[in-house]
């Protein structure tokens, strides 16, 4: 019997994408998920649409914010309404390959792994792929500092973890997922790499994750305030960070 699967999915201005993604989840060949939309747009007209995406499958559960929390107190929301064994998370905008969470899923139980990501292609707004990024074991928070290589929609974490450690996304713009993977290497957490490309994560112009101003903005909050370095270090890590950033342009 399969374990069950909750799938998170914060949604904000995304009416474009997010059709493709929910698409993308229901069509697994993993069957037990609930698939945990939290909707973070006020807009009467969104909450219409995907109130009619919802009806694509009984699984599908939308969640409403009373007001405006961004997409990390969002995925926050959803692990606390969360029924699955296992959180896997999806933005909206990105979509997975059909047999994503059962290859995953087997890769982790053959290993008895709690955590795992994968490689995933970078595609823009027209699915185009334009690039890739090959997963790496990451055993310590050193190998993740200089560079953040995990692809938030191809990670897959026991839901027990989460709990044991109260391990919470923050309230940035960008990088919430970052400080979520410092907080749980720092205490000696790993993340195991399937190198599959099963995910295609989209670059698109008006996506805050691809807004460089903003990441090097918030990556310095990143060490500074969450990882109490101090100025010149975190400094030092912040151009570590955009150098690589640049490399994978």
């Amino acid at each position: 019997m399969e374990d069950l699967i909750s799938v998170i999915i914060p949604y904000y201005k995304k009416r474009n994408f997010v059709k493709d993604t929910i698409l993308s989840v229901i069509s697994q060949s993993y069957d037990s998920l609930e698939i945990l939309i939290i909707n973070d747009d006020s807009n009467l007209n969104d909450l219409e649409f995907l109130q009619k995406i919802s009806k694509l499958d009984k699984r599908i559960k939308i969640i409403n914010n009373n007001k405006r929390l961004g997409a990390g107190l969002s995925r926050n929301k959803g692990i606390e309404q969360s029924n699955g064994k296992y959180i896997a998370f999806i933005d909206a905008d990105d979509t997975w390959a059909p047999d994503k969470l059962k290859e995953q899923m087997s890769f982790m139980k053959r290993n008895n792994y709690q955590i795992s990501h994968t490689s995933y292609f970078i595609v823009n707004e027209k699915k185009k792929i334009i690039g890739q990024r090959k997963a790496r074991d990451l055993l310590s928070i050193n190998e993740v500092l200089k560079s953040c290589d995990i692809g938030l929609s191809t990670v897959i974490i026991e839901k027990k973890v989460i709990v044991k450690t109260n391990t919470k996304f923050p309230q940035l713009v960008t990088k919430e997922d970052f400080v979520f993977w410092l907080s749980l290497l720092k205490i000696n957490y790993k993340f195991y790499a399937f190198d599959s490309n099963l995910t295609n994560w989209t670059n698109s112009k008006n996506s805050l994750s691809s807004n460089t101003i903003q990441k090097l903005f918030d990556g310095f909050k990143v060490y500074n305030y969450y990882m109490n370095f101090n100025i010149i270090k975190s400094f030092y890590y912040l151009i570590c960070l955009g150098l690589n950033y640049l490399k994978k342009k």
